[in-house]
């Protein structure tokens, strides 16, 4: 197609199309090019729906059935077994961490890790507001507080110089919190240095959240293994999955000491059961560990799967007026566990909202971002520490179905939708 080069620009810096343009592009497109254009928006809109298109189903390797059926040749059926401490220890020289106990989710993790940092009643948490509820419930359970602190533009994660602050200002009138909850959000690390630094200038406990960051990288480490202790889940639409579980991390030995003691309902060391204080049932079946085993063998082929999805998407999409997407900040890899993007309708000429619904006409499943802690129901009236980028994050952003088994032909399927509903719209 030719081009015009009748532009406006808008008082903004941005451009604009002069309204008479739209004639004069349809003048200049080369002959066919309408008709292949209109062939293109036939065919989607006039043909069946897809077969449905998860957002981030299970991958299996191939190899699960092999240890599963392992554990039950060995009858090892149970909370215990070797197929836990082998995954526990593959795990850790994985991520690099010195120490790892699997348990029954990434929340019973966090839970664990919370109530070991000395985490208890009516203290205050500080948490990124933009995260799954997951990330907050065991700050509830344990009796203390959240208090929700904003993202940053470049990663869309915890904003380092808003918790200084914060804390500076809590330091001044005594009012420290007991932990600060570091999320990395749809596989994007934080900007851990400097949320350490602070954390560590107050001698306040950081917990890093890594349940969607499995295979991520922070300058020459792994989100998880940079605080007192990190948390990983299995949940069964993770880059890797146990159908459920997750694993708790720490450079201190003691710290998974006590946390295994916790996560086996507290149970003191006698013949009998004994119990001198409350534990939990939070271990990880050796079942599952044996899926988790296989799972941790094919995470780098995971990993690749999804970033070449996101190259996809990226290359076909960016583009389009109004679309940016979740970008990948300069400290480490984004292991693209989904593809993030966010929709601006003036730019794109139509929200968010009506892409997720047209996806959903063709069985294509999206989800829009997290809704933010800050303006969830459950937690109005709680301390928060801006919340405007969130906020905006969540009003435009849109996650895409980024599955490692997507088929090409299924990733076209939802470029080709979002761009026949943009030129109908534009």
């Amino acid at each position: 197609m030719k081009i015009s080069n009748r532009v406006l620009s808008n008082s903004n810096g941005t451009h604009r199309k002069d309204p008479a343009q739209q004639d004069e592009l349809v003048a200049l497109d080369e002959p066919g090019e309408r008709d292949e254009r209109a062939n293109r928006n036939k065919s989607v809109y006039r043909e069946e729906p897809l077969k449905q298109v998860y957002l981030s189903p299970p991958h299996m390797s191939g190899r699960e059935q092999e240890y599963v059926q392992d554990a039950f040749d060995s009858n090892w059926i149970a909370p215990i077994g070797p197929h836990i401490d082998r995954f526990e220890e593959e795990f850790c020289a994985t991520v690099g961490a010195r120490h790892a106990l699997a348990v029954s989710s990434g929340t019973a993790a966090l839970h664990l890790a919370l109530q070991l940092a000395g985490v208890g009643q009516d203290d205050e948490v500080f948490v990124s507001t933009l995260t799954f509820v997951g990330s907050v419930n065991p700050v509830i359970y344990l009796g203390a507080r959240p208090v929700f602190v904003d993202s940053e533009r470049r990663s869309w994660n915890m904003d380092p110089d808003i918790l200084a602050e914060a804390l500076k200002r809590r330091a001044n009138i005594g009012r420290l919190p007991k932990a600060v909850v570091l999320v990395h959000l749809y596989g994007q690390s934080a900007n851990i240095d400097p949320i350490l630094e602070v954390c560590n200038r107050y001698d306040v406990a950081l917990i890093e959240d890594a349940a969607e960051a499995l295979g991520t990288t922070y300058k020459q480490g792994s989100p998880g293994t940079y605080g007192l202790a990190g948390i990983y889940s299995f949940n069964g639409n993770k880059i890797i999955t146990t159908s459920g579980g997750g694993m708790l991390v720490s450079e201190d030995e003691d710290f998974i000491r006590r946390a295994r003691k916790y996560a086996t309902q507290a149970r003191d060391q006698a013949a009998h059961y004994q119990h001198s204080e409350i534990g939990y049932n939070y271990r990880m079946s050796n079942v599952l560990a044996g899926i988790g085993r296989a799972q941790l063998q094919v995470l780098e082929d995971r990993v690749n799967a999804r970033r070449r999805i996101f190259e996809m998407y990226r290359r076909a999409l960016c583009g389009v007026p109004g679309i940016e997407f979740m970008p990948e900040a300069s400290w480490g890899r984004h292991n693209r566990w989904l593809t993030t993007l966010t929709i601006d309708p003036n730019g794109f000429g139509a929200n968010r909202e009506d892409v997720r619904v047209t996806l959903a006409a063709r069985n294509i499943e999206a989800r829009p971002v997290w809704k933010p802690m800050h303006l969830q129901p459950v937690f109005l009236g709680c301390e928060r520490w801006g919340g405007n980028v969130a906020a905006h994050l969540f009003q435009r952003g849109l996650c895409l179905p980024s599955g490692s088994s997507m088929q090409d032909s299924e990733v076209t399927a939802v470029i080709e939708t979002i761009h026949d509903l943009h030129d109908r719209r534009a």
